[in-house]
């Protein structure tokens, strides 16, 4: 079928001004762009008064996970809905690929936050066997990363300590089998387990393998904090020190570094925002190909266990509750809450259980006043009662001044790092963190428009080596969004709901207009996107 879209100022996603053209698109295919383009099509759209891109892209996803779900679609409608049409998936070491089938753990893979449970289509050890289980048969176009996580877990559960000789070559083999059949890169997670038990010497090897292939190495650090529990509490602070890890991983080397979601946790962690850039501009000089990518967002989302150290995760039950594990455990929380910035009543619960939810969208605070236990009692009940498995909702993460500023960076890329849950509170990026970003850059905050749109489609495709994607030119795949400038500027944020997003376009077919979507053409428009 032939759609010819009339009238629209387009974004190419090179970075350049908009244009005022038309785009002529043929099955899966973008076959001219141009300025009154008199072409025969079954269709004629006129898009006077709007404006067109190529879809979003989200450079920084968990929705691998989601993509292998027997109903994908409504874990990936409210993305569609704010303009996304691909993902860059299996960051934070998390990724849904890249285990043995005969592991014994992988009941273990995802870290707790994920995994193979609940109504997914199969399992899928290799990027090969992931990406013949969604192409076409899925909402959206998804690429993804192996991660390391993923890889050590497969080897050696989540045991706290060094790997073999052995089991390291073999980690490294998934890794790299992964990027022969078309990974887009790799990742780290070195605040999830097991990735926060791997040496600096074991995460260089990853770095080694990511520039062999010239592929990102996406990084989760361990601390995006002024303290946390993984460095000793006193000296440098910490979100600083993991910098330092991540500079000494990849010293000598001209990998492509993608540091995740540039955060900055805790009040009192604002005031490193300039040392944490001036590192990364640092490690640019010394030749690598540093970058960081950001959401719209003043909070996130992670696993209830995120503040616990690694050495009180690594005990028994029964030793966790030790009058004295639990006194050196809130000794530390406490010099951590005075020194963060941050403390029980940013926390709030999104999830512990079925039955539980009452504790849903309130502080741990809160609870904890409720119940008459302590804060740290009531923390820890909310861990048990959830099998070390909750989730959470923690900020402020960010300031608008903050993102803001590092939206208008020249080495960001735009995501969410958002998922749909099954129960309990939503993170709220799901929802319009994309057009935030435009809002924010046609009201004077942000980057300029043709540097927004770029950093959500050209420089995420460039970034990731996914071919015929993210430009507005022909040949390329016909991923676009139509969007209304007026509507973004006059829209208030934060409902819940996506604003301004008018048309969507997955691979030449049109599943999104005016609100409505087309569920039977969202059954087979996306597509496996590989790593060229």
């Amino acid at each position: 079928m032939r759609i010819l879209l009339k009238n629209a100022r387009i974004y190419d996603g090179t970075g350049a001004d908009a244009f005022i053209g038309d785009i002529l698109v043929e099955d899966e295919r973008i076959v001219a762009v141009g300025a009154d383009l008199r072409e025969e099509a079954g269709k004629v759209i006129d898009l006077s008064g709007l404006s067109v891109s190529s879809g979003f892209f989200d450079a920084h996803s968990h929705n691998d996970w989601f993509a292998i779900k027997k109903e994908p679609l409504k874990y990936l409608e409210p993305f569609i809905r704010q303009g996304i049409t691909s993902f860059i998936t299996g960051n934070c070491g998390l990724s849904a690929v890249g285990f043995d089938p005969d592991s014994p753990y992988v009941d273990k893979v995802g870290g707790g936050l994920f995994g193979y449970r609940g109504d997914t289509t199969g399992v899928y050890p290799s990027v090969k066997d992931f990406f013949e289980a969604i192409d076409r048969k899925n909402p959206c176009n998804m690429a993804v990363i192996v991660g390391h996580c993923t890889a050590r877990t497969s080897v050696a559960g989540w045991e706290h300590r060094e790997l073999s000789t052995r089991e390291r070559e073999r980690m490294l083999a998934l890794m790299e089998k992964g990027l022969q059949e078309g990974a887009c890169g790799l990742s780290l997670g070195m605040m999830y387990e097991p990735g926060r038990f791997s040496s600096v010497a074991e995460t260089r090897d990853v770095a080694l393998l990511a520039e062999k292939y010239d592929r990102p190495l996406t990084i989760h650090p361990r601390a995006e904090s002024a303290v946390s529990m993984d460095y000793p509490l006193l000296g440098r602070a910490h979100i600083l020190r993991a910098l330092d890890e991540l500079r000494e991983m990849s010293r000598g080397t001209h990998m492509k570094l993608q540091y995740s979601h540039a955060i900055f946790v805790g009040r009192n962690t604002f005031k490193y925002r300039d040392e944490v850039h001036r590192i990364l501009d640092e490690m640019k000089s010394e030749g690598i190909d540093a970058q960081f990518d950001i959401y719209n967002e003043l909070l996130g989302v992670s696993v209830i266990t995120v503040i616990l150290p690694a050495w009180y995760q690594a005990l028994s039950p029964a030793d966790k509750r030790k009058p004295w594990n639990k006194w050196r455990f809130a000794v530390l929380a406490w010099a951590s809450i005075q020194l963060l910035g941050f403390g029980w009543k940013d926390i709030v619960i999104a999830y512990v259980g079925e039955g539980n939810e009452k504790y849903e969208g309130k502080t741990v605070y809160q609870i904890a006043k409720e119940s008459g236990k302590s804060c740290i009692d009531t923390y820890l009940d909310l861990c048990e009662m959830s099998g070390f498995k909750g989730r959470v909702n923690m900020g402020p993460y960010s300031t608008p001044d903050i993102i803001a500023w590092q939206s208008r960076r020249d080495d960001v890329l735009y995501m969410t790092d958002a998922w749909v849950e099954e129960h309990g509170v939503q993170n709220p990026a799901i929802y319009d963190c994309f057009p935030k970003f435009i809002r924010d850059s046609i009201l004077g905050r942000g980057d300029t428009m043709p540097r927004t749109v770029r950093k959500m489609t050209g420089g995420v495709a460039d970034r990731f080596s996914i071919p015929e994607r993210g430009y507005v030119k022909p040949g390329y795949y016909a991923d676009l969004t139509v969007f209304d400038e007026a509507e973004m500027a006059s829209a208030v944020p934060d409902q819940e709901r996506a604003f301004g997003i008018r048309r969507v376009f997955i691979n030449g077919k049109e599943v999104l207009c005016d609100g409505r979507l087309d569920a039977e053409a969202l059954k087979t428009s996306g597509h496996a996107l590989r790593s060229r």
